[in-house]
């Protein structure tokens, strides 16, 4: 059966990268739709090594204003300025101030610019139509004044997928992923990290917290991401974690894996 829906992980580490994960960001394949979800740097090389075209991208959502992020976007439309192509820019207003800022600060909304860019505020709660059969809401979180996670409606395919962003613990977040098919929420340590330095606890998700309010909340799909850099500890360890309380369908995903796994290693 012809795949409608894939993700592929463009980089799955938190703010520090490491020598083998870059910072978190994902490519949403939906048909013949290519959504970027955050902006980090080298983000054209690593669209490429997955074998996918820059130039095909139509939407990106940004989660927040963050530097890990965020900070990969004023190479994005300065590599692609001879490109006619009309790039739309989703975010909280917060986000999407910034981000006009940033353009402005490197002279990329200018008329020389082939590469376009409109940027559209989006409130949490809020649900706009990106095309015939994708649509998607936006849902604040915590972890700072402008962050949003995202629920796609893939109607396509039928099904829901939710990307948290950076968030501590959020009962509403994980109400909404009751409904959801698949959720992509941040494990950005293990528990001893946490209870080692407590303010974690205010602005990211352990992932023995993730598998705790997963199982809770009956996630049918999980796929934690968003791994910090600046301390050791292996993906065993964080799915032993997740695993002590979930038992649903469980991926751990490496830089430029795709979900389903169905592609060859890049």
């Amino acid at each position: 059966m012809h795949l409608m829906a894939e993700l592929i992980f463009l980089g799955t580490s938190g703010a520090t990268a490491t020598a083998t994960r870059d910072n978190t960001s994902f490519l949403l394949k939906v048909e013949k739709e290519r959504l970027l979800i955050d902006c980090p740097g080298s983000i054209i090389s690593k669209i490429k090594r997955v074998g996918e075209d820059p130039t095909q991208i139509c939407t990106l959502f940004l989660t927040h204003t963050h530097p890990d992020h965020i900070y990969g976007l004023p190479s994005l439309v300065h590599s692609l300025m001879l490109v006619e192509k009309n790039l739309c820019i989703y975010g909280s207003p917060e986000t999407v101030s910034l981000v006009a800022q940033l353009l402005d600060l490197f002279k990329l909304r200018q008329p020389n610019i082939r590469y376009q860019t409109t940027l559209i505020s989006i409130n949490s709660g809020e649900e706009k139509k990106i095309s015939d059969t994708l649509r998607v809401k936006a849902l604040s979180t915590p972890h700072h004044s402008s962050s949003l996670a995202y629920l796609f409606s893939l109607e396509s395919i039928g099904q829901k997928w939710l990307f948290s962003g950076d968030t501590p613990p959020y009962p509403p977040l994980f109400e909404e992923a009751r409904e959801v098919d698949l959720l992509v929420h941040e494990a950005s340590a293990p528990q001893r990290f946490f209870e080692a330095y407590p303010e974690l606890k205010t602005v990211h998700t352990s992932s023995f917290e993730l598998g705790y309010l997963a199982s809770r909340a009956g996630v049918k799909r999980l796929i934690p991401c968003h791994f910090f850099g600046e301390v050791d500890f292996s993906l065993e360890e964080i799915e032993a974690e997740i695993r002590a309380n979930y038992l649903g369908e469980l991926f751990i995903p490496q830089d430029l894996d795709f979900w389903p796994k169905n592609k060859r290693k890049f």
